[in-house]
């Protein structure tokens, strides 16, 4: 696992592709973990200040957010 197989950084504030079949709290997320490529699809755990939880989502389901960092 490389950071240059990942899009995103440790640190970096997304947002979660909205789904019909996932429920998850709206607004920014933290990258927390840089997680093994699954396939060919890199793989973070993020976490959301609105929820007690993290989640494991595919890179396909993340958009940078418009915050740089997560605040």
């Amino acid at each position: 696992m490389t950071d240059q197989t990942h899009r995103f950084k440790v640190g970096q504030s997304v947002d979660l592709v909205p789904s019909m079949s996932r429920s998850a709290a709206k607004g920014h997320y933290e990258i927390v973990r840089l997680r093994p490529v699954n396939g060919e699809i890199p793989q973070y755990l993020i976490k959301s200040r609105s929820e007690a939880h993290e989640r494991v989502v595919a890179e396909d389901d993340l958009i940078l957010s418009a915050h740089l960092k997560f605040e």
